[in-house]
């Protein structure tokens, strides 16, 4: 049975109710785990309000700023973690950012600034938070982030965000290497196309969507709730020797040939 109780899950990038970062905390919820949320502060505290009241239903017990910019700030959350929890079993990385302009039109006019900047949230905030969690993973632990299959495929309009996903999964299989001794499993979840917040600046996300319906073996595409069993499952002592892998859960769709 999969259960979570007495595990401290620490969640980032909830937005809001379609965000898949929601439907991973839910299943963790549900699952018995302890929930902590980060949220992006901003100037008006607009986002932690909107944040704060949607994940009131899960209680969570720890609530914290993080910008993975920052690294004053992500040293603040991991001392956070430390003074309330004491420990950390579970690091769920759902951050992923690009400028709305790169993931449009010819990859070839990517910026510089535009590559660095996501290049830095998407793929080295995973490092960032995994240096911050090992001490307080004392017995061991889970770490799931999010990729798609446009970090292995060209799929039109991911652009940067496509080298940027590239890079996230090489970096699961490099800190599953490197955080294997002490018991701390690292692994990915390739989602398929879920419209949210994130996935609205693609160009055509509902025409990416729309396509995986017609030709995914499923004959749809996923929803949060299914990403979420899925990080579950992985987070749970049910997943004890899988790391270091890119799991699907796009109802088939990367197994087609001609689609």
């Amino acid at each position: 049975m999969l259960d979570l109780t007495g595990k401290n899950a620490l969640v980032t990038g909830i937005a809001n109710n379609r965000s898949i970062a929601w439907g991973i905390a839910q299943q963790l919820h549900k699952a018995g785990a302890n929930i902590g949320v980060t949220y992006l502060p901003d100037d008006k505290g607009k986002l932690e309000k909107k944040v704060a009241e949607l994940v009131e239903p899960l209680s969570p017990s720890l609530f914290a700023p993080c910008n993975v910019q920052d690294d004053s700030q992500v040293e603040a959350l991991f001392n956070t973690v430390k003074e309330q929890w004491g420990k950390l079993d579970i690091l769920i990385h759902c951050l992923a950012f690009a400028n709305k302009d790169d993931l449009s039109g010819g990859f070839v006019e990517t910026s510089r600034d535009g590559f660095q900047l996501a290049l830095d949230i998407s793929a080295y905030s995973l490092i960032k938070l995994c240096a911050g969690a090992k001490p307080l993973m004392t017995d061991g632990g889970s770490v799931v982030t999010l990729t798609y299959l446009g970090g292995v495929k060209v799929i039109p309009n991911y652009n940067v965000m496509g080298i940027a996903k590239a890079a996230l999964e090489m970096n699961v299989r490099y800190l599953a290497s490197d955080l294997g001794p002490s018991n701390i499993r690292v692994n990915a979840i390739s989602a398929g196309p879920i419209r949210t917040l994130a996935s609205s600046a693609v160009g055509g996300i509902l025409d990416m969507i729309h396509h995986v319906e017609k030709v995914a073996p499923l004959r749809r595409t996923v929803t949060q709730l299914e990403v979420g069993n899925t990080a579950a499952f992985l987070c749970s002592d049910l997943a004890s020797g899988i790391t270091g892998q890119v799991v699907y859960v796009d109802a088939g769709y990367e197994i087609m040939g001609m689609s």
